[in-house]
């Protein structure tokens, strides 16, 4: 049997000896963030997903060890395991073959055969199924009537044969591989409407659908999923009856005593017991994969959301659009601090919408605002407009943008924003979070459950552990690629740094407060309940920017200290060099001196050594702001401003299977299909966009009354349109 470390090593095309060490470090509890950006010689330099990925992996492979081991054990108490069936259960490769060849010794419920075999008819079945000449089961049948048993004829005593065989069938577990595999190659999932004349839906594609399962895409699984839930479609699994009959037949019938007996048997086997549950494993495995695939996109999509550039520094008004209760009005400080709060009324009439104008101005003129940041949910356009006309009057010098809402009412009616604000309405609460998502995205981002963070397909028909694990996952790495301050971040900030919990990143706030700004990275080792093995994995990934050290401000570990200083004594440099960030040819000397030979000398391997220069190069800098500036507004367009080949900025807000949704500066997001993301074919649209790409696109076609507007990326694809349009004109 092939070690886990091999198979895993082989499957992610690494050497044997990183994933032994991976596995090893994991097994010691060190964190991914840890492992990945502080252990680069030990696992060659995998990023942190990989090591997910991995981390994943091993965990399905030992619990796939571990059934294995139950299963050998549970037949060995039957004294039925063989060097042969147990070399079969060790060389299984999936948990549902270790399943197929468990089935014939696991205890059933009553079944026809099981009560077959209290009649005493097992006999005469295996008489019909033994390999060899013909028998006359006719007259074999004639000896096993017994009125007391419940077998009253020769009929009664066949039928019970053919059950306790069809079972047999059933239970061989190579015959249940080749089948399952001719599924997976030859049938087809049938979706239909469940009505006789349905009413248009959204399911409207699905009534009458037929794809190859080996071909079904996951958004097209989890669709009927949930319009078959919802009573609106019906769906199957259709196999060629026939087609898998002779394959069975084929591998059991030739041969056997009592042929046709079995042939019958055998299509009794299919049709009841294996069809069904191949029916029932197929469609399993295509929710799993296809809720794997949602998941993956979920967290593809999160990931350059959280690390959307933050619009640092300056004054920030956050608008909370709505209609019955008004617009809540939060203005916070360059730190996120809240500085006034009110409610205008712009969706009350002409009146109230000017009463709004007059009084944000105000606010604008008394706190320096320079941007507002208005939440993209119900009345946000009616908002929006207002915001430009407000912009007008305060004779410019302002600027919008359009931020995504989702989780802020989750967070604003949490215990955490009642503790941060507990003098605050909840709405307005609401207010202050939309405000700080343009300052700063991932501070205020990571205080929301990240599956309300709507940037997914059907996440509400995600297992919800796994999708909330998968994100977390995804959460945990940006900010720790980003780094904390450990003197302003928030407690639900601290908790996602590596090694950090909520006890842990409660108490550094709390020892702040008592004793003042931490001054090194060292200090953090006096938090209580803070030990010497969580300082070692989230030291790196805490800046303290009023020591005296720069390297605390940077993401060189403590641990690599003398090697930073060492190579700056190389290069000629000190620490002054440092502070007053003059090492910009650092890396060309590096170079010039040689990477092995400075390693060497450095102690460290050269990965680290690397690590270590970059940041010596840009102290305290944010990975983030080498992205594109999100997109801000003064002006809006309405639907009706659209025409097509319009040419346009947007935002992508959301990526999904068969496109992605841009937003242009209306109230309704544009999608782009697909096909006219590029001029050449892509699985999907993430190999092209993520969520925050800032892309020019051309308005395709505009649908007033179903609010849809079709984008397009392909200015040539457009032009060939409206040509051949023209020419049918």
């Amino acid at each position: 049997m092939e070690r886990i470390t091999e198979l895993l090593a082989r499957e992610l095309d690494r050497p044997v000896q990183h994933v032994e060490n991976i596995i090893t470090l994991l097994d010691e509890g060190n964190t991914v963030p840890f492992i990945a950006r502080y252990r680069k010689e030990l696992h060659g330099a995998m990023d942190d997903q990989l090591i997910r990925q991995l981390a994943d992996r091993l965990q399905y492979l030992r619990n796939l060890q571990d059934r294995r081991d139950e299963v050998k054990q549970a037949i060995e108490n039957q004294g039925k395991l063989t060097e042969e069936l147990a070399a079969a259960i060790d060389n299984a490769a999936t948990l549902a073959e270790v399943e197929d060849l468990y089935r014939p010794y696991k205890q059933k419920r009553r079944t026809r055969a099981t009560m077959a075999k209290e009649k005493g008819l097992e006999p005469l079945a295996a008489l019909a199924f033994a390999i060899g000449p013909a028998v006359d089961l006719e007259q074999a049948a004639q000896e096993y009537i017994d009125p007391e048993k419940g077998v009253e004829t020769r009929e009664d005593a066949l039928q019970g044969a053919s059950d306790i065989i069809a079972e047999w069938i059933s239970d061989d577990a190579d015959l249940r591989k080749l089948l399952r595999e001719l599924t997976w190659r030859r049938a087809s999932i049938v979706s239909q409407a469940a009505a006789k004349e349905p009413e248009d839906s959204v399911y409207r594609l699905y009534y009458e659908f037929s794809s190859p399962v080996s071909k079904t895409q996951g958004h097209q699984i989890l669709a009927m999923n949930r319009g078959e839930r919802e009573e609106i479609l019906k769906v199957s699994v259709e196999m060629d009856r026939e087609t898998a009959l002779v394959a069975l037949r084929r591998k059991v019938v030739p041969g056997r005593a009592a042929m046709e007996f079995v042939k019958a048997a055998a299509e009794d086997a299919y049709d009841r017991l294996i069809a069904p549950s191949l029916e029932r494993e197929v469609r399993s495995e295509l929710t799993d994969r296809a809720n794997e695939g949602a998941i993956g996109q979920f967290a593809l999509n999160l990931k350059p959301l959280l690390m959307q550039p933050p619009v640092k520094g300056f004054v920030t008004m956050g608008l909370d659009p709505g209609y019955r209760m008004g617009c809540k009005v939060a203005v916070v400080d360059p730190t996120g601090k809240v500085l006034d709060t009110t409610v205008v009324y712009p969706t009350h009439g002409e009146r109230g919408k000017q009463e709004a104008i007059d009084k944000l101005a105000v606010l604008i003129k008394k706190h320096q605002v320079a941007h507002i940041a208005i939440g993209n949910g119900t009345a946000s356009r009616e908002t929006e407009q207002m915001a430009v006309e407000l912009i007008h009057k305060v004779g410019g010098g302002v600027s919008y943008a359009m931020v995504n809402e989702a989780g802020a009412s989750v967070y604003s009616a949490s215990k955490l924003a009642a503790e941060e604000f507990p003098d605050f309405d909840v709405n307005l609460r609401s207010a202050v979070s939309i405000a700080r998502r343009l300052q700063d995205p991932l501070a205020e981002l990571v205080k929301i459950d990240p599956k309300s963070i709507g940037v997914g397909q059907y996440q509400h028909d995600m297992p919800q552990a796994r999708l909330g694990e998968a994100l977390d996952g995804v959460v945990e790495d940006c900010v720790n690629a980003v780094g904390v301050d450990v003197n302003t971040a928030s407690a639900p900030l601290l908790t996602r740094v590596a090694g950090l919990n909520g006890t842990t990143a409660k108490n550094i706030v709390k020892y702040r407060e008592d004793n003042g700004p931490f001054t090194t990275r060292k200090q953090i080792l006096k938090v209580p309940k803070l030990g010497p093995k969580a300082f070692e994995q989230c030291a790196g990934f805490l800046r303290v920017p009023e020591s005296k050290s720069p390297l605390d401000n940077t993401a060189v570990h403590p641990e690599s200290y003398g090697a930073a200083e060492q190579l700056l004594a190389l290069c000629g440099h000190d620490m002054v060099d440092v502070r007053a960030g003059k090492l910009g040819g650092l890396k060309a000397e590096l170079a010039a001196y040689g990477e092995d030979r400075a390693a060497a000398e450095c102690g460290v391997g050269v990965p680290t050594l690397r690590d270590v220069a970059a940041e010596l190069m840009k102290p305290g800098r944010d990975p983030r702001d080498e992205l594109p500036a999100p997109v801000l507004r003064t002006d809006v367009l309405d639907v009706k401003d659209l025409k097509p080949g319009m040419e346009l900025k947007g935002t992508v807000r959301n990526v999904i299977d068969f496109g992605a949704f841009v937003d242009i500066g209306v109230h309704q997001d544009g999608l782009v299909h697909i096909s006219q993301i590029c001029d050449r074919y892509i699985k999907h649209p993430s190999e092209v966009l993520s969520v925050g790409d800032v892309v020019t696109v051309w308005v395709k076609e505009v649908d007033e009354k179903k609010k849809r507007i079709s984008l397009t990326m392909r200015k040539d694809l457009l032009f060939l349109e409206r040509k051949s349009k023209q020419k049918e004109l």
